[in-house]
């Protein structure tokens, strides 16, 4: 404090020492404080601080840069003019800064006025390590809304010496607008309304399969779905799932051997315990595991039957169903492993579900999806169903048992037809089964008007509902993983593979993108489903309950996992949950954290969906939104460019602001890491994205909007 009592009476001093100021003339541009060089009227008053105005490296543009340490607390980096310099004509001060090797700095941003006083209207100011930043503050913040401003002053604001920062580009802003703009970044342009809200976001689209309880806890969690190819034969009354082709056609106890609480019912307890929604699949097969074993396994291919197999698990002499030459084995017996089964069996599974959890409305099992891939049960579950499913026998099999469902409990949504992937979208096994070039005459569909399944399926439903006045399907789910070679289900592979990982993202809404497989044609998977639903049966939500992109134990495939969570939020997907799920400490898990805490007290990103663009999406994605609860802004940029990017992000309608900043990237692979804040000016600000990283800017809320109303604390 002694330091800055000081200074005051310096300042007093000077006012019987300096000449009176002249008044400038009307700029013409923005004026240059410091570029490369301290302009000319221009001096340097600062106190306690090293400066040096020709240093080489780094610079933000040009050949040189500013120097700056503070050797105590309370210095001062300040420049000063002869000249005074009218509101009427500057309104803005802005400059970037760079925090040096250390980053951290704390800063206070004030101005002198015409007499010379120091306004102690500061506006906080910090430092990112080995990094530019922008930051551009109007006079009228910084408490100076009309008269003359003389000088700059930077101040130490943590009370000790620190150490060295750069500063670039100094200059003061034309109050019109039309002078010289401040240096954009080199990267995309990000380009976000701050002002219009496109929809409200489902937090169903941060969801898992099979998640661990942990994890679930710490982020939150708000969906988990039990589900793939052993829940199609699972029996809950004596808690057993049948493997099918994943291992062996096998009978396997699911838990312990005590039968009073099944798996399931565990499941659905766990979810309860940390808020988590719960997706059961409900099996639409018609066959279901006969009988628990302790020691010893039921299998469809058993090696007293079938000696002759190409291969057998050797704990239970149990085969994998095929001759040694790998043609499958048929005319098996069924009931080797299992029993039939009808959709009064479902009504009873989802009965006692009710009667342990209550119905949806009460807090129960809100989701029940209606069996899993049944296109390809002729091959995962040959053994019980080897003949190809039809358009006919799934809708049948989906009236039946979603009939029987909503008898038990009709406030429960229900999701189908959960189709393997892109060409069970458009055909059936009996259309694949005839084989060749099917497409070209498939059998099946031209039998039903030449429609692809998924159309004529809502198609179908729609009519029920029409006729009997129940919605039988209250979601539309279809799985997708990325066909690319090495993409999905894979670790990171090399650098041309990590790059099409991040590629590919964009057949999940981009129709300028031709897939890069053997789809070879633009996907547009959710535009896509958007469309089918609007057309043959409004009021269906969105749902994919299996995707993976693949790497998620590196850092690309976090940055696809955010891009993808990203892309979700944006294009109105209602619930998406991510199959194969991290490990709690892997990158990928690290993509969840950014969404839904990414500063371990529960901040997620927000729910009222703002339009966000990137003038190169390939390079950097972004991703915006209000949170209803406090109108917070947030921002999410992944950097998937391989190279640090410095890109200018204009915020429309946004009138000024400090952002909280948080990263996730390979610089730090085991924490999300709190960046210092950064001064945004109205209008936007320029940042730069260090390579495979993920940033979440996040704004306070400001004045309401009319167009956020509808919305606010929904």
């Amino acid at each position: 404090m002694k330091k800055r009592f000081a200074w005051k009476i310096i300042i007093v001093l000077a006012l019987f020492l300096i000449p009176i100021f002249t008044l400038a003339a009307q700029p013409t541009a923005n004026l240059i404080i410091y570029d490369d060089t301290l302009a000319a009227g221009w001096q340097n008053w600062s106190w306690d601080t090293a400066v040096t105005f020709n240093t080489g490296s780094p610079t933000h543009s040009g050949s040189d840069a500013m120097s700056v340490t503070h050797t105590a607390a309370w210095a001062g980096l300040a420049l000063q003019s002869s000249t005074a310099f009218s509101t009427a004509d500057y309104d803005a001060v802005t400059f970037w800064i760079h925090g040096g090797p250390t980053g951290g700095h704390q800063l206070s941003l004030k101005l002198r006025d015409g007499s010379q006083t120091i306004i102690e209207t500061p506006v906080a100011v910090s430092t990112t390590a080995n990094s530019w930043t922008q930051v551009e503050v109007s006079l009228s913040a910084l408490g100076l809304s009309n008269g003359t401003v003389t000088g700059i002053v930077l101040q130490e604001a943590s009370g000790s010496s620190q150490p060295v920062y750069y500063l670039d580009d100094v200059q003061l802003v034309e109050a019109d607008g039309s002078g010289t703009p401040v240096p954009p970044g080199t990267g995309p342009t990000l380009t976000i309304d701050t002002t219009t809200v496109s929809h409200t976001i489902s937090p169903d689209i941060y969801g898992l399969n099979f998640a661990d309880n942990t994890f679930a806890n710490e982020i939150g969690l708000p969906v988990n779905r039990w589900g793939g190819n052993a829940t199609t034969r699972y029996n809950w009354k004596i808690d057993v799932s049948n493997r099918a082709s994943d291992w062996f056609f096998m009978n396997v106890p699911e838990g312990d051997d005590d039968l009073t609480v099944n798996t399931v019912d565990e499941i659905v307890m766990a979810n309860n315990s940390t808020g988590t929604r719960s997706i059961v699949t409900m099996p639409l097969i018609g066959w279901t595991p006969k009988r628990r074993l302790t020691n010893d396994r039921d299998c469809s291919f058993p090696q007293s039957i079938y000696p002759n197999q190409q291969a057998f698990d050797g704990n239970w002499d149990c085969g994998n169903g095929r001759f040694p030459n790998g043609t499958p084995i048929t005319g098996n017996d069924p009931t080797l492993t299992s029993t039939a089964i009808d959709e009064s069996w479902v009504n009873e599974w989802v009965t006692h579900l009710t009667s342990e959890f209550g119905t949806a409305a009460d807090g129960g099992v809100p989701y029940y999806a209606l069996d899993n891939e049944p296109m390809l049960w002729n091959s995962t579950h040959r053994d019980v169903y080897p003949d190809p499913l039809t358009y006919d026998e799934l809708l049948a099999r989906t009236i039946a048992y979603a009939e029987a469902i909503k008898q038990a409990d009709p406030t429960a949504s229900t999701l189908g037809p959960v189709l393997w992937g892109w060409t069970a979208y458009f055909y059936s096994a009996a259309d694949v089964a005839s084989g060749g070039a099917f497409w070209l005459n498939p059998p099946d569909r031209l039998a039903h008007g030449d429609m692809p399944l998924v159309e004529w399926y809502l198609q179908q439903l729609a009519v029920y509902e029409q006729t009997n006045g129940t919605r039988l399907l209250d979601y539309l789910d279809l799985h997708f993983y990325p066909q690319q070679s090495g993409v999905a289900l894979s670790t990171a592979g090399g650098d041309a593979t990590q790059a099409l990982r991040l590629r590919s993202t964009r057949a999940l809404w981009d129709p300028t993108y031709v897939d890069e497989s053997w789809i070879n044609e633009p996907v547009e998977l959710i535009p896509r489903m958007h469309d089918w639903v609007d057309t043959y049966y409004p009021g269906t939500k969105i749902a994919i309950t299996e995707y993976n992109w693949g790497g998620l134990e590196h850092i690309n495939g976090a940055l696809a996992q955010a891009d993808v969570l990203g892309i979700f939020g944006q294009q109105q997907v209602d619930l998406a949950t991510l199959w194969a799920p991290p490990a709690n400490t892997e990158p990928g898990a690290f993509a969840f954290r950014m969404y839904l805490n990414y500063d371990g007290s529960g901040s997620a990103f927000g729910n009222l969906s703002l339009p966000a663009s990137s003038s190169d999406v390939d390079q950097l994605s972004v991703f915006a939104a209000r949170r209803s609860s406090d109108l917070a802004l947030t921002i999410m940029v992944v950097n998937k460019s391989g190279a640090p990017v410095t890109s200018s992000i204009v915020l429309d309608g946004f009138t000024g602001g400090t952002a909280e900043v948080y990263r996730y990237g390979s610089s730090s692979l085991s924490q999300i890491t709190q960046q210092p804040n950064v001064v945004v000016p109205a209008g936007g600000f320029s940042a730069t994205f260090p390579a495979d990283s993920i940033t979440l800017f996040e704004l306070a809320g400001g004045d309401v909007q009319q167009s956020y109303l509808p919305f606010v604390n929904k």
